[in-house]
């Protein structure tokens, strides 16, 4: 039977575990369910619709069925950049980016009970002035080799550590992440570590998503 996850404080304190990040050049329209249904089957925790080419429509349609597989699966279904899309499919929050629209908006239009993450990139600063301004999480990378963003700036782990210090909402780790490396940076204090090659590009996408999900701390 279909849960309905209300983001509360507390399960926001708690977000952890493996986050995977749908990609077009990956997958594709009559694909992406299921192998997002085989990354939840392997353990996924969160789930963040990302789509840069698909239309208005196609993306609304896809976003309704991954929030109807996401609830089965009692894990949390994030939009990234797309603060509409998400209030339209009743989304558990959204992803922004540098450029994507303000916090402060997001909170407004989404409510509070929405998770809002933040791209941090390697910077810490930005990271301690969004957790004021309300976000959910914060996320840093890329850590290592992306061939989704392959230009995007080097994040360094002692970032990771001194955001673990000095931070109290939970902290993402994103960029060529895959289950041999994912390790470092969960023990450096990533609370979740965000995958799509290192999960979507492999030949397993169930055993993968499971490798990963079991490196970090049973609760």
């Amino acid at each position: 039977m279909s849960t309905n996850l209300t983001p509360t404080k507390s399960t926001i304190d708690n977000l952890s575990g493996l986050y995977v990040i749908t990609d077009t050049h990956l997958m594709n329209e009559q694909d992406l369910i299921a192998k997002v249904q085989l990354s939840l089957e392997g353990g996924a925790k969160i789930v963040q619709f990302r789509d840069k080419t698909n239309d208005s429509a196609t993306k609304l349609t896809l976003a309704k069925q991954l929030k109807t597989l996401c609830q089965s699966y009692q894990a949390w279904l994030i939009i990234n950049d797309d603060i509409q899309l998400a209030k339209q499919v009743n989304a558990d929050g959204v992803h922004l980016g540098k450029d994507d629209d303000d916090i402060l908006s997001a909170r407004q239009q989404l409510g509070n009970s929405a998770i809002i993450g933040v791209s941090c990139y390697n910077d810490l600063e930005r990271a301690k002035q969004m957790q004021k301004l309300g976000a959910s999480y914060v996320a840093f990378g890329r850590f290592y080799p992306s061939k989704t963003k392959p230009h995007a700036p080097q994040a360094e782990l002692t970032t990771l550590l001194k955001a673990k210090q000095s931070l109290n909402i939970p902290i993402v780790a994103i960029g060529g992440i895959t289950a041999n490396n994912a390790k470092t940076l969960i023990d450096s204090g990533a609370d979740a570590v965000a995958v799509i090659q290192g999960v979507f590009a492999t030949e397993n996408i169930q055993v993968e998503s499971n490798k990963i999900q079991r490196l970090f701390p049973k609760a």
